[in-house]
Protein backbone atom coordinates (compact mmCIF):
# COMPACT_ATOMS: atom_id res chain seq x y z
CA UNK A 1 0.00 0.00 0.00
CA UNK A 2 1.81 3.29 -0.92
CA UNK A 3 1.50 6.27 1.45
CA UNK A 4 2.26 8.80 -1.32
CA UNK A 5 0.18 11.88 -0.79
CA UNK A 6 -1.89 13.17 -3.02
CA UNK A 7 -3.87 16.52 -3.66
CA UNK A 8 -6.38 17.94 -5.11
CA UNK A 9 -6.51 19.49 -8.48
CA UNK A 10 -5.67 23.49 -8.30
CA UNK A 11 -9.02 24.25 -10.20
CA UNK A 12 -11.23 22.32 -7.07
CA UNK A 13 -10.52 26.04 -5.45
CA UNK A 14 -12.15 27.67 -8.21
CA UNK A 15 -14.80 25.06 -8.05
CA UNK A 16 -15.74 25.43 -4.43
CA UNK A 17 -15.39 29.46 -4.67
CA UNK A 18 -18.39 29.00 -7.15
CA UNK A 19 -20.04 27.09 -5.10
CA UNK A 20 -20.19 29.37 -1.97
CA UNK A 21 -21.19 32.16 -4.80
CA UNK A 22 -24.02 30.64 -6.14
CA UNK A 23 -26.03 31.06 -3.04
CA UNK A 24 -25.46 34.72 -3.16
CA UNK A 25 -26.29 35.42 -6.59
CA UNK A 26 -30.35 35.39 -5.79
CA UNK A 27 -30.13 37.58 -2.79
CA UNK A 28 -27.94 40.21 -4.76
CA UNK A 29 -30.63 40.04 -7.73
CA UNK A 30 -33.64 40.60 -5.35
CA UNK A 31 -31.83 43.90 -4.03
CA UNK A 32 -30.92 44.93 -7.27
CA UNK A 33 -34.31 44.73 -8.26
CA UNK A 34 -35.91 46.26 -5.31
CA UNK A 35 -33.61 49.06 -5.33
CA UNK A 36 -34.66 49.89 -9.47
CA UNK A 37 -31.27 49.30 -10.20
CA UNK A 38 -30.60 52.80 -8.59
CA UNK A 39 -27.00 52.45 -8.41
CA UNK A 40 -24.00 55.56 -8.63
CA UNK A 41 -20.47 55.66 -7.75
CA UNK A 42 -21.12 59.84 -7.64
CA UNK A 43 -20.29 60.85 -4.51
CA UNK A 44 -22.81 63.73 -3.90
CA UNK A 45 -25.71 60.88 -4.96
CA UNK A 46 -28.55 59.33 -3.04
CA UNK A 47 -27.88 55.73 -4.02
CA UNK A 48 -24.08 56.32 -3.37
CA UNK A 49 -23.76 54.69 -0.34
CA UNK A 50 -26.20 51.81 -1.03
CA UNK A 51 -23.92 50.96 -3.86
CA UNK A 52 -20.80 50.98 -1.54
CA UNK A 53 -22.35 48.65 1.10
CA UNK A 54 -24.09 46.45 -1.76
CA UNK A 55 -21.00 45.43 -3.65
CA UNK A 56 -19.01 46.01 -0.99
CA UNK A 57 -20.46 42.88 1.02
CA UNK A 58 -20.51 41.09 -1.43
CA UNK A 59 -16.69 41.83 -3.15
CA UNK A 60 -15.58 41.08 1.07
CA UNK A 61 -17.79 37.68 0.64
CA UNK A 62 -16.72 36.93 -2.48
CA UNK A 63 -12.86 37.35 -1.42
CA UNK A 64 -13.42 35.11 1.23
CA UNK A 65 -14.87 32.57 -1.07
CA UNK A 66 -11.53 32.66 -2.70
CA UNK A 67 -9.66 32.64 0.36
CA UNK A 68 -11.58 29.27 1.91
CA UNK A 69 -11.42 27.75 -1.73
CA UNK A 70 -7.72 28.02 -1.98
CA UNK A 71 -7.26 27.26 1.98
CA UNK A 72 -9.30 23.85 1.41
CA UNK A 73 -7.55 22.99 -1.47
CA UNK A 74 -4.06 23.83 -0.06
CA UNK A 75 -4.49 21.41 2.72
CA UNK A 76 -6.71 18.53 1.57
CA UNK A 77 -4.71 15.86 1.08
CA UNK A 78 -5.54 12.02 0.65
CA UNK A 79 -3.42 8.64 0.19
CA UNK A 80 -3.57 4.90 0.97
CA UNK A 81 -2.47 3.26 3.72
CA UNK A 82 -2.93 0.12 5.36
CA UNK A 83 -6.21 -1.03 3.51
CA UNK A 84 -8.02 2.32 4.21
CA UNK A 85 -8.17 5.66 2.17
CA UNK A 86 -6.86 8.09 4.33
CA UNK A 87 -8.26 12.06 4.42
CA UNK A 88 -6.37 15.31 6.39
CA UNK A 89 -7.55 18.82 6.10
CA UNK A 90 -8.05 22.03 7.56
CA UNK A 91 -5.76 25.04 8.19
CA UNK A 92 -6.24 25.81 11.73
CA UNK A 93 -8.11 22.91 13.03
CA UNK A 94 -6.27 19.71 11.44
CA UNK A 95 -9.18 17.14 11.05
CA UNK A 96 -8.02 13.32 9.57
CA UNK A 97 -10.68 10.87 8.05
CA UNK A 98 -9.93 7.05 7.51
CA UNK A 99 -12.01 5.06 6.15
CA UNK A 100 -11.80 1.55 5.10
CA UNK A 101 -11.63 0.20 1.93
CA UNK A 102 -14.14 -2.92 3.10
CA UNK A 103 -16.16 0.02 4.42
CA UNK A 104 -16.94 1.65 1.60
CA UNK A 105 -20.40 1.06 -0.38
CA UNK A 106 -19.69 3.08 -3.41
CA UNK A 107 -18.11 5.89 -5.46
CA UNK A 108 -20.09 8.18 -7.28
CA UNK A 109 -18.56 10.31 -10.26
CA UNK A 110 -19.88 13.38 -11.41
CA UNK A 111 -18.57 15.95 -14.05
CA UNK A 112 -19.19 19.04 -14.00
CA UNK A 113 -18.43 21.72 -16.76
CA UNK A 114 -15.11 22.95 -15.06
CA UNK A 115 -13.94 18.95 -14.54
CA UNK A 116 -14.73 17.92 -18.36
CA UNK A 117 -12.75 21.09 -19.17
CA UNK A 118 -9.64 19.85 -17.20
CA UNK A 119 -10.68 16.26 -17.82
CA UNK A 120 -11.37 16.09 -14.42
CA UNK A 121 -13.85 14.32 -11.93
CA UNK A 122 -15.57 14.94 -8.38
CA UNK A 123 -15.86 11.65 -6.25
CA UNK A 124 -18.15 11.19 -3.74
CA UNK A 125 -17.18 8.14 -1.40
CA UNK A 126 -20.19 6.66 0.24
CA UNK A 127 -20.09 4.81 3.06
CA UNK A 128 -23.05 2.72 5.06
CA UNK A 129 -22.78 5.50 7.65
CA UNK A 130 -23.28 7.91 5.09
CA UNK A 131 -26.31 10.20 6.27
CA UNK A 132 -28.29 12.93 5.03
CA UNK A 133 -27.97 12.29 1.52
CA UNK A 134 -23.75 13.44 2.12
CA UNK A 135 -21.02 11.15 0.92
CA UNK A 136 -18.69 10.20 3.45
CA UNK A 137 -15.75 12.48 1.94
CA UNK A 138 -15.96 14.25 -1.16
CA UNK A 139 -12.90 14.73 -3.39
CA UNK A 140 -13.93 18.06 -5.14
CA UNK A 141 -11.80 17.46 -8.53
CA UNK A 142 -9.16 14.94 -9.17
CA UNK A 143 -8.18 13.45 -12.53
CA UNK A 144 -9.75 10.11 -13.84
CA UNK A 145 -6.81 8.30 -13.06
CA UNK A 146 -6.49 8.87 -9.77
CA UNK A 147 -10.31 8.01 -10.05
CA UNK A 148 -9.41 4.64 -10.90
CA UNK A 149 -6.80 4.04 -7.98
CA UNK A 150 -9.55 4.79 -5.82
CA UNK A 151 -11.47 2.10 -7.28
CA UNK A 152 -8.98 -0.32 -7.87
CA UNK A 153 -7.41 0.03 -4.48
CA UNK A 154 -11.35 -0.60 -2.88
CA UNK A 155 -11.54 -3.45 -5.46
CA UNK A 156 -8.31 -5.09 -4.47
CA UNK A 157 -8.73 -4.75 -0.27
CA UNK A 158 -12.22 -6.37 -0.68
CA UNK A 159 -11.26 -9.37 -2.55
CA UNK A 160 -7.65 -9.49 -1.09
CA UNK A 161 -8.29 -7.93 2.37
CA UNK A 162 -4.43 -6.66 2.45
CA UNK A 163 -3.07 -4.89 -0.66
CA UNK A 164 0.70 -5.18 -1.36
CA UNK A 165 1.37 -4.10 -4.79
CA UNK A 166 3.52 -1.02 -5.42
CA UNK A 167 1.37 2.62 -6.21
CA UNK A 168 3.35 2.67 -9.45
CA UNK A 169 1.50 -0.82 -10.73
CA UNK A 170 -2.07 0.88 -9.47
CA UNK A 171 -1.55 3.60 -12.23
CA UNK A 172 -1.77 0.84 -15.00
CA UNK A 173 -5.46 1.21 -15.20
CA UNK A 174 -8.36 2.01 -17.95
CA UNK A 175 -9.60 5.23 -17.92
CA UNK A 176 -12.58 3.84 -17.36
CA UNK A 177 -12.58 0.59 -16.08
CA UNK A 178 -16.02 0.21 -15.46
CA UNK A 179 -17.51 1.26 -18.74
CA UNK A 180 -15.50 -1.23 -20.06
CA UNK A 181 -15.55 -4.37 -18.32
CA UNK A 182 -18.87 -4.27 -16.23
CA UNK A 183 -22.01 -5.97 -18.65
CA UNK A 184 -24.84 -3.47 -20.07
CA UNK A 185 -27.97 -4.18 -18.77
CA UNK A 186 -30.10 -0.92 -19.95
CA UNK A 187 -29.27 1.50 -22.35
CA UNK A 188 -31.79 4.24 -23.28
CA UNK A 189 -32.02 5.08 -27.20
CA UNK A 190 -32.57 8.31 -28.29
CA UNK A 191 -36.19 7.13 -29.68
CA UNK A 192 -36.75 6.06 -26.13
CA UNK A 193 -35.13 9.59 -24.48
CA UNK A 194 -37.66 11.80 -26.65
CA UNK A 195 -40.36 9.86 -25.30
CA UNK A 196 -39.74 9.94 -22.15
CA UNK A 197 -38.55 13.37 -22.17
CA UNK A 198 -42.25 14.23 -23.74
CA UNK A 199 -44.26 12.01 -21.54
CA UNK A 200 -42.66 13.17 -18.02
CA UNK A 201 -44.14 15.50 -15.62
CA UNK A 202 -40.93 17.59 -15.60
CA UNK A 203 -43.44 20.88 -16.71
CA UNK A 204 -44.92 20.90 -12.90
CA UNK A 205 -41.39 21.15 -11.65
CA UNK A 206 -40.99 24.42 -14.16
CA UNK A 207 -44.22 25.78 -13.70
CA UNK A 208 -43.39 25.51 -9.10
CA UNK A 209 -39.57 27.10 -10.25
CA UNK A 210 -41.14 29.78 -11.85
CA UNK A 211 -43.86 30.34 -9.01
CA UNK A 212 -40.95 30.15 -6.37
CA UNK A 213 -38.95 32.92 -8.33
CA UNK A 214 -42.07 34.90 -8.57
CA UNK A 215 -42.42 34.50 -4.57
CA UNK A 216 -39.38 36.19 -3.94
CA UNK A 217 -40.58 39.42 -5.54
CA UNK A 218 -44.04 39.30 -3.85
CA UNK A 219 -43.16 42.77 -1.81
CA UNK A 220 -42.12 44.72 -5.57
CA UNK A 221 -45.30 43.37 -7.44
CA UNK A 222 -48.66 44.42 -6.90
CA UNK A 223 -50.22 41.20 -6.81
CA UNK A 224 -53.90 42.64 -5.65
CA UNK A 225 -53.65 45.12 -8.70
CA UNK A 226 -52.12 42.50 -11.44
CA UNK A 227 -55.34 40.18 -9.67
CA UNK A 228 -58.19 43.02 -10.30
CA UNK A 229 -56.47 44.08 -14.02
CA UNK A 230 -56.94 40.15 -14.97
CA UNK A 231 -60.27 39.34 -13.71
CA UNK A 232 -61.71 42.72 -15.56
CA UNK A 233 -59.71 41.53 -18.84
CA UNK A 234 -60.74 38.25 -18.27
CA UNK A 235 -64.61 39.39 -18.87
CA UNK A 236 -63.81 40.36 -22.06
CA UNK A 237 -60.68 39.12 -23.18
CA UNK A 238 -61.84 35.43 -22.08
CA UNK A 239 -59.83 34.10 -25.21
CA UNK A 240 -56.76 35.87 -25.17
CA UNK A 241 -56.58 34.39 -21.59
CA UNK A 242 -56.48 31.11 -22.30
CA UNK A 243 -53.90 31.44 -25.21
CA UNK A 244 -52.32 33.12 -22.99
CA UNK A 245 -52.22 30.00 -20.99
CA UNK A 246 -51.19 28.17 -23.69
CA UNK A 247 -48.30 29.64 -24.32
CA UNK A 248 -47.13 29.39 -20.80
CA UNK A 249 -47.80 25.57 -20.97
CA UNK A 250 -46.40 25.53 -24.03
CA UNK A 251 -42.89 26.93 -23.16
CA UNK A 252 -42.97 25.43 -19.74
CA UNK A 253 -43.03 21.86 -21.73
CA UNK A 254 -40.37 22.90 -24.12
CA UNK A 255 -38.13 23.82 -21.17
CA UNK A 256 -39.02 20.84 -19.28
CA UNK A 257 -38.02 18.43 -22.44
CA UNK A 258 -35.26 20.17 -22.50
CA UNK A 259 -33.87 19.79 -19.22
CA UNK A 260 -35.31 15.84 -18.94
CA UNK A 261 -32.95 15.65 -22.73
CA UNK A 262 -29.82 16.85 -20.94
CA UNK A 263 -30.09 15.01 -17.82
CA UNK A 264 -30.94 11.51 -18.57
CA UNK A 265 -28.80 11.93 -22.50
CA UNK A 266 -26.78 8.27 -23.09
CA UNK A 267 -28.57 6.83 -19.53
CA UNK A 268 -26.90 3.82 -18.95
CA UNK A 269 -27.32 0.81 -16.62
CA UNK A 270 -24.33 -1.64 -15.90
CA UNK A 271 -24.22 -4.51 -13.22
CA UNK A 272 -20.62 -5.39 -11.66
CA UNK A 273 -20.57 -8.35 -8.88
CA UNK A 274 -23.32 -6.82 -5.93
CA UNK A 275 -23.11 -3.37 -7.48
CA UNK A 276 -25.50 -1.45 -10.13
CA UNK A 277 -23.55 1.40 -11.93
CA UNK A 278 -25.75 4.04 -13.36
CA UNK A 279 -24.02 7.28 -15.81
CA UNK A 280 -25.70 9.88 -17.66
CA UNK A 281 -26.04 13.43 -18.86
CA UNK A 282 -24.55 15.53 -21.80
CA UNK A 283 -23.54 18.99 -20.53
CA UNK A 284 -22.58 17.25 -16.50
CA UNK A 285 -21.86 13.52 -16.72
CA UNK A 286 -22.39 11.67 -13.49
CA UNK A 287 -22.17 8.00 -12.20
CA UNK A 288 -23.95 6.50 -9.41
CA UNK A 289 -22.86 3.44 -7.92
CA UNK A 290 -25.60 1.59 -6.14
CA UNK A 291 -24.88 -1.81 -3.97
CA UNK A 292 -27.42 -4.04 -4.55
CA UNK A 293 -27.86 -4.76 -0.56
CA UNK A 294 -28.95 -1.37 -0.02
CA UNK A 295 -32.15 -1.73 -2.31
CA UNK A 296 -34.92 -0.95 0.05
CA UNK A 297 -38.04 -1.58 -2.14
CA UNK A 298 -38.84 -1.23 -6.26
CA UNK A 299 -41.55 0.87 -7.22
CA UNK A 300 -42.77 0.54 -10.81
CA UNK A 301 -44.90 3.59 -11.70
CA UNK A 302 -46.86 4.09 -15.22
CA UNK A 303 -48.68 7.15 -15.72
CA UNK A 304 -52.14 7.29 -18.10
CA UNK A 305 -50.12 7.58 -20.99
CA UNK A 306 -47.25 5.33 -20.41
CA UNK A 307 -49.89 3.37 -18.58
CA UNK A 308 -51.61 2.97 -22.46
CA UNK A 309 -48.40 2.07 -24.68
CA UNK A 310 -46.96 -0.18 -22.13
CA UNK A 311 -44.46 1.67 -20.77
CA UNK A 312 -43.06 2.31 -17.42
CA UNK A 313 -40.23 4.21 -14.82
CA UNK A 314 -38.71 2.09 -12.54
CA UNK A 315 -37.50 3.45 -9.07
CA UNK A 316 -35.43 1.94 -6.09
CA UNK A 317 -35.81 3.39 -2.75
CA UNK A 318 -32.37 2.46 -1.47
CA UNK A 319 -30.73 3.00 2.38
CA UNK A 320 -27.94 5.06 2.77
CA UNK A 321 -26.50 8.06 0.94
CA UNK A 322 -26.21 8.15 -3.62
CA UNK A 323 -24.37 11.33 -4.27
CA UNK A 324 -26.65 14.15 -6.06
CA UNK A 325 -29.54 11.52 -6.25
CA UNK A 326 -28.97 9.88 -2.91
CA UNK A 327 -30.65 13.22 -1.26
CA UNK A 328 -33.96 11.60 -0.97
CA UNK A 329 -32.60 8.01 -1.63
CA UNK A 330 -35.03 8.04 -4.66
CA UNK A 331 -32.83 6.63 -7.90
CA UNK A 332 -34.55 5.96 -11.12
CA UNK A 333 -32.88 2.93 -12.22
CA UNK A 334 -34.91 2.68 -15.83
CA UNK A 335 -36.27 6.03 -16.16
CA UNK A 336 -38.63 4.74 -19.33
CA UNK A 337 -38.74 0.68 -20.60
CA UNK A 338 -41.21 -1.08 -22.14
CA UNK A 339 -43.13 -2.94 -18.96
CA UNK A 340 -42.41 -6.56 -20.31
CA UNK A 341 -39.12 -6.18 -20.54
CA UNK A 342 -38.92 -4.42 -17.08
CA UNK A 343 -39.99 -7.65 -15.53
CA UNK A 344 -37.58 -10.05 -17.19
CA UNK A 345 -34.67 -7.45 -15.98
CA UNK A 346 -35.68 -7.44 -12.10
CA UNK A 347 -36.59 -11.12 -12.74
CA UNK A 348 -32.47 -11.57 -13.79
CA UNK A 349 -31.41 -8.68 -10.78
CA UNK A 350 -33.99 -10.33 -8.20
CA UNK A 351 -34.40 -13.70 -8.86
CA UNK A 352 -35.90 -14.82 -5.79
CA UNK A 353 -39.01 -12.67 -5.95
CA UNK A 354 -42.27 -12.53 -7.70
CA UNK A 355 -42.60 -9.68 -10.15
CA UNK A 356 -46.27 -10.52 -12.00
CA UNK A 357 -48.23 -10.42 -8.57
CA UNK A 358 -51.68 -11.00 -8.53
CA UNK A 359 -53.44 -8.85 -6.80
CA UNK A 360 -56.53 -8.87 -4.19
CA UNK A 361 -58.36 -5.67 -5.05
CA UNK A 362 -60.34 -3.32 -2.65
CA UNK A 363 -63.83 -4.53 -2.79
CA UNK A 364 -67.00 -2.83 -4.40
CA UNK A 365 -68.67 -1.18 -1.52
CA UNK A 366 -65.14 0.57 -0.86
CA UNK A 367 -65.75 2.55 -4.01
CA UNK A 368 -67.45 5.60 -2.36
CA UNK A 369 -64.24 6.05 -0.37
CA UNK A 370 -62.08 6.79 -3.17
CA UNK A 371 -64.08 9.85 -4.07
CA UNK A 372 -66.71 11.03 -1.11
CA UNK A 373 -63.54 13.34 0.34
CA UNK A 374 -62.95 15.03 -2.43
CA UNK A 375 -66.17 17.35 -2.70
CA UNK A 376 -64.99 19.06 0.74
CA UNK A 377 -62.50 20.65 -1.00
CA UNK A 378 -63.84 21.02 -4.53
CA UNK A 379 -67.05 23.07 -3.27
CA UNK A 380 -65.10 25.95 -2.91
CA UNK A 381 -63.19 25.75 -5.48
CA UNK A 382 -66.43 25.85 -7.92
CA UNK A 383 -68.35 28.70 -5.70
CA UNK A 384 -65.03 30.48 -6.31
CA UNK A 385 -64.75 30.12 -10.12
CA UNK A 386 -68.92 30.50 -11.01
CA UNK A 387 -68.61 34.06 -8.64
CA UNK A 388 -65.38 35.46 -10.57
CA UNK A 389 -65.28 33.87 -13.85
CA UNK A 390 -69.21 33.67 -14.41
CA UNK A 391 -70.09 32.59 -17.34
CA UNK A 392 -66.94 30.60 -18.36
CA UNK A 393 -66.59 29.30 -14.52
CA UNK A 394 -69.57 27.54 -14.63
CA UNK A 395 -67.19 25.02 -16.56
CA UNK A 396 -65.39 24.03 -13.35
CA UNK A 397 -68.66 22.03 -12.96
CA UNK A 398 -66.79 19.38 -14.83
CA UNK A 399 -64.63 18.83 -12.04
CA UNK A 400 -67.58 16.76 -10.14
CA UNK A 401 -68.14 14.03 -12.59
CA UNK A 402 -64.02 14.34 -13.41
CA UNK A 403 -63.40 13.74 -9.69
CA UNK A 404 -66.22 10.79 -9.48
CA UNK A 405 -64.42 8.79 -12.71
CA UNK A 406 -60.83 9.34 -11.10
CA UNK A 407 -61.57 8.02 -7.96
CA UNK A 408 -63.64 4.74 -9.67
CA UNK A 409 -59.98 4.47 -11.54
CA UNK A 410 -58.07 4.53 -8.21
CA UNK A 411 -60.77 2.23 -6.56
CA UNK A 412 -59.46 0.16 -9.87
CA UNK A 413 -56.29 0.31 -9.00
CA UNK A 414 -55.66 -0.65 -5.49
CA UNK A 415 -54.98 -3.99 -4.34
CA UNK A 416 -52.63 -5.93 -2.83
CA UNK A 417 -50.58 -9.91 -2.65
CA UNK A 418 -48.55 -11.13 -0.15
CA UNK A 419 -46.39 -14.22 -1.72
CA UNK A 420 -44.42 -15.76 0.94
CA UNK A 421 -41.62 -13.20 2.68
CA UNK A 422 -42.73 -10.51 0.11
CA UNK A 423 -45.34 -7.78 -0.21
CA UNK A 424 -46.86 -6.11 -2.82
CA UNK A 425 -49.18 -2.83 -2.96
CA UNK A 426 -50.70 -1.45 -6.01
CA UNK A 427 -52.23 2.26 -5.89
CA UNK A 428 -52.96 5.30 -7.42
CA UNK A 429 -53.05 9.08 -7.57
CA UNK A 430 -53.11 9.69 -11.16
CA UNK A 431 -50.17 7.44 -11.98
CA UNK A 432 -50.44 3.78 -11.29
CA UNK A 433 -47.89 2.69 -8.69
CA UNK A 434 -46.93 -0.52 -7.86
CA UNK A 435 -44.37 -1.07 -4.78
CA UNK A 436 -42.87 -4.54 -4.27
CA UNK A 437 -41.10 -4.68 -0.83
CA UNK A 438 -39.41 -7.91 0.98
CA UNK A 439 -40.91 -8.03 4.39
CA UNK A 440 -37.68 -7.82 6.34
CA UNK A 441 -37.00 -4.49 4.52
CA UNK A 442 -40.34 -3.20 5.85
CA UNK A 443 -39.85 -0.57 8.63
CA UNK A 444 -43.26 -0.31 9.66
CA UNK A 445 -46.93 -1.29 9.04
CA UNK A 446 -49.68 0.43 9.92
CA UNK A 447 -53.33 0.74 9.03
CA UNK A 448 -56.42 3.49 9.59
CA UNK A 449 -59.81 3.28 10.17
CA UNK A 450 -62.21 6.08 9.94
CA UNK A 451 -65.94 5.88 11.51
CA UNK A 452 -67.04 5.22 8.03
CA UNK A 453 -64.83 2.81 6.70
CA UNK A 454 -65.76 1.13 10.21
CA UNK A 455 -69.56 0.64 9.34
CA UNK A 456 -68.52 -0.75 6.01
CA UNK A 457 -66.09 -2.81 6.90
CA UNK A 458 -62.57 -1.27 5.31
CA UNK A 459 -59.33 -0.35 6.38
CA UNK A 460 -56.71 1.55 4.72
CA UNK A 461 -52.78 0.04 5.04
CA UNK A 462 -49.71 1.44 4.93
CA UNK A 463 -46.44 0.02 4.50
CA UNK A 464 -42.46 2.36 5.12
CA UNK A 465 -39.08 1.04 4.04
CA UNK A 466 -36.01 2.71 5.00
CA UNK A 467 -35.92 6.15 2.33
CA UNK A 468 -34.21 9.44 2.96
CA UNK A 469 -35.09 11.17 6.40
CA UNK A 470 -38.64 10.09 7.05
CA UNK A 471 -38.56 6.64 4.76
CA UNK A 472 -41.15 6.23 1.74
CA UNK A 473 -44.75 4.70 2.53
CA UNK A 474 -47.27 2.70 0.12
CA UNK A 475 -50.74 3.29 0.50
CA UNK A 476 -53.93 1.33 -0.22
CA UNK A 477 -56.63 2.41 0.84
CA UNK A 478 -60.18 0.60 2.17
CA UNK A 479 -58.99 -3.02 1.60
CA UNK A 480 -61.92 -5.36 3.25
CA UNK A 481 -60.91 -5.55 6.98
CA UNK A 482 -60.13 -9.28 6.82
CA UNK A 483 -57.80 -8.30 4.05
CA UNK A 484 -55.86 -5.71 6.05
CA UNK A 485 -55.82 -7.52 9.15
CA UNK A 486 -54.08 -10.59 6.95
CA UNK A 487 -51.34 -8.21 6.23
CA UNK A 488 -50.99 -6.87 9.97
CA UNK A 489 -50.75 -10.26 10.88
CA UNK A 490 -48.43 -11.42 8.48
CA UNK A 491 -46.21 -8.91 9.15
CA UNK A 492 -45.99 -9.52 13.21
CA UNK A 493 -45.13 -13.14 11.87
Amino acid sequence: MSKEINRLHPISAVITSVKALKSMILPIAIISITNGFNFSLNFRSDHFFDTILLFGVWGVAALLALIGGIIKWRTFVYWFEDGELRIKYGLFVKKKRYIPFERIQSLNYNEGIFHRIFGLVKVQVETAGSKGGKPEVELTAIRKEAADVIELEMRRAKNEGVVNQQYADQTEVADDPISTSAPTIYHMSMRDLLVLATTSGGIGVVLSGLAAIASQFSDIIPYETVFHELADFVKVGAFLIAISVMLILIVAWVVSVLITLINYYDYTVRIEEDKLIITKGLLEKKRITLPLNRIQAIRIVENPLRQLTGFATVVVESAGGNGEEGKDKKITLFPLIKKQDCMQTLEDLFPDMNWNPSFIRSPKKARPFFYRIDFIWLVPIIGACIYFFYPYGLLSLLFIPLTILLGVWQHKTAGYQIDGKQLALQYRVFSRITLIVEKKRIQSMGSTQSYFQKRKNVMSIKATVMSGASGTTGSVSSLEQRDAETILFWYEH
